[in-house]
């Protein structure tokens, strides 16, 4: 049996008033480790720790910086097989997708950001008889919250950043998928990071948030997760004025018009609906066609989502694991019978997978309008509504109809109508006859209640520092 310590200043530590909580494989329903449930107390110990370790890590060159964060880099690649196996059995994501995604995605955050702090220059401005430049300095604490469904992948995009301009981090990763994150602070230090400049905080988060976000000491807070929780964020630090980076729901448009190359747009469809058991807030759960390509691509979509292989995790061949928790599956169970209270039609699935573990059969849902709850609230499991659209005013207003705004998806050979239609599509992120395709030098966000802020490449660098204007005459 595991025991996730919190890691502070260096060394991992039992929580100071002791307590603990169970992690439980959502595949078997057993558990796999105790894990500590801190506090507002190892909260402050963590602060501490990191407000003695900062001004000598952001004293450090740049390339100093990205040396450690390197290291790291390679020091998850070296551990490729192990992190992908714990971050399967916490989070009941497929090993094949631990493998191949969330653990080489992991060490490529930590790299790309090594690389970018190097290449990161700051403006000067050239006056009559002076000259501006401004220095961009690290901002000293910092909070990074990351969520479940990608745990190492999320946790390492907020860190790396943050650690890249000089700061020093509390981190604090799910309570429900905590172990990867746990044994980054191995990593750290035997990549040569220094003490207290990483903190790693595990337990529930309504123990430990508030601390987290109003604290003197924290000068800025980077949350992925809920809409419900980034709205508590918000007014907790918005009287300290405080800077946060919120990425929060989405409740995504997928639009299939009929000009699309059809087969294309079948296959990102199927992937955008339902990759990593729908636990993505990119997912397109929201499935819009053309009323030319409903039916036929309604019955092949039916036939490919019942094809989908759902089961153990550790299976080469499982194309569907586990929800995280037994409070999701619940939740996510409620969705199905929610929609078809309100007039939904299950097309395929809608059901428990097996009697063990927490395994939902991928669910495809027609015949509700786009104002029910179902069309509005995200899921966050593998349950997608399909609907058909005449026009492309009406698929714009479809795909606007929610509170959400963070990526959609459009399908068309048309390049004037991508264009069109992606410059009236309220959302942060377009793709176009593509799903998940990211360049992390782009700013990653989304508008409306999907987020405040934006992430990635420059824009995440530009967040975790202050910028201060010094003017010289001569």
């Amino acid at each position: 049996m595991r025991k996730v310590l919190n890691f502070i200043n260096g060394e991992y530590c039992e929580g100071v008033d002791g307590e603990w909580m169970d992690s439980i494989n959502p595949a078997t329903e057993e558990k796999i480790a105790d894990v500590v449930n801190s506090n507002e107390k190892d909260v402050l110990k963590a602060i501490e720790a990191a407000k003695n370790a900062q001004a000598n890590w952001a004293s450090q060159s740049p390339e100093r910086r990205a040396k450690v964060l390197r290291k790291m880099a390679e020091l998850i690649k070296a551990r490729l097989d192990e992190l992908a196996l714990i971050e399967s059995q916490d989070n009941g994501k497929p090993l094949s997708v631990a493998k191949t995604v969330d653990i080489p995605r992991a060490a490529i955050n930590l790299q790309f950001f090594a690389d970018a702090i190097g290449q990161w220059s700051q403006e000067a401005y050239h006056m009559k008889g002076a000259v501006n430049y401004t220095r961009r300095q690290p901002l000293g604490v910092v909070s990074c919250i990351s969520p479940w469904n990608l745990p190492l992948y999320l946790f390492t995009w907020k860190i790396a950043p943050a650690l890249a301009t000089g700061n020093a981090v509390i981190g604090k990763p799910s309570e429900v998928t905590p172990i990867t994150a746990s044994l980054l602070g191995e990593v750290a230090n035997e990549a040569g990071l220094p003490k207290g400049v990483l903190n790693i905080l595990h337990g529930q988060g309504a123990r430990m948030g508030k601390e987290l976000v109003e604290n003197k000491s924290i000068k800025a807070v980077s949350f992925t997760g809920s809409t419900a929780t980034g709205r508590i964020i918000s007014q907790q630090a918005a009287p300290l004025f405080k800077k946060v980076s919120l990425e929060m729901g989405g409740k995504n448009a997928t639009i299939i018009f009929e000009d699309c190359d059809y087969d294309k747009a079948l296959a990102g469809v199927l992937r955008a609906g339902f990759s990593n058991q729908g636990q993505i807030c990119l997912c397109g759960s929201r499935i819009l066609v053309h009323e030319s390509l409903y039916e036929r691509l309604k019955t092949d979509l039916v036939e490919k989502v019942s094809s989908l292989r759902v089961g153990n995790p550790l299976d080469e061949l499982t194309q569907q694991g586990a929800l995280v928790s037994k409070a999701h599956f619940e939740k996510v169970m409620g969705c199905i019978e929610l929609a078809k209270r309100e007039g939904g039609k299950i097309l395929c699935g809608g059901e428990r997978e097996g009697s063990k573990g927490y395994f939902v059969k991928p669910t495809l849902i027609e015949g509700l309008p786009m104002n029910c709850q179902t069309n509005q609230q995200e899921i966050f499991g593998p349950v997608a509504t399909i609907q058909s659209f005449s026009t492309e005013e009406e698929a714009i207003d479809l795909a606007n109809s929610t509170d959400y705004g963070l990526a959609f998806s459009l399908w068309s050979e048309n390049s004037s109508r991508t264009h069109r239609v992606s410059e009236r599509l309220d959302a942060g992120i377009i793709w176009v006859n593509t799903w998940m395709l990211r360049d992390l030098r782009t700013p990653f966000g989304g508008m409306k209640d999907s987020g405040v802020g934006r992430e990635g490449g420059t824009e995440a660098l530009r967040f975790f520092t202050e910028p201060k204007n010094i003017c010289i005459s001569y």
